[in-house]
């Protein structure tokens, strides 16, 4: 690819990469403070629930902090973070379909994140798709 038509590819995906730190930034600062507030007022009411929004937290902070840095290893972090992310939010949002009994009180990845819009069911695809081209135009300058 030539330099030119890489340049074109990192301005087009420069937009998509500043929405998805912010949307991540967003998701850090409200499952942190959910999580909390759950843990300190009422632990004892859902403890599943809780902890889970609490593991929530500190996946999408690491993502977060991974996402503003540069270099493949920080991108990597990103990635499996990412990766950590969907799979939870699969297997909590199956969970709390299945299981309803212990999700009485929702968790961040509770019913695929309808309580954060769907966003965290969202942001891991997007996110790893914006890091494989992110590893493409490294490759590509190379």
């Amino acid at each position: 690819m030539a330099s030119h038509e890489a340049s074109l590819d990192a301005a087009k995906i420069g937009g998509l990469g500043k929405l998805i730190k912010i949307i991540y930034v967003i998701l850090a600062l409200a499952a942190t403070g959910r999580s909390v507030y759950q843990i300190i007022s009422k632990f004892e009411e859902a403890p599943l629930a809780y902890s889970l929004s609490a593991v929530a937290a500190v996946v999408y902070v690491l993502i977060t902090v991974a996402l503003f840095q540069r270099g493949r290893v920080w991108r990597n972090i990103a990635r499996a973070g990412a990766i950590f992310e969907i799979i939870g939010v699969v297997t909590v949002g199956t969970l709390s379909l299945l299981m309803p009994e212990f999700f009485a009180h929702p968790a961040v990845w509770s019913h695929f994140g309808s309580g954060y819009l769907f966003l965290p069911v969202i942001m891991p695809i997007l996110g790893l798709n914006y890091l494989a081209k992110l590893d493409r135009l490294e490759r590509a300058d190379a």
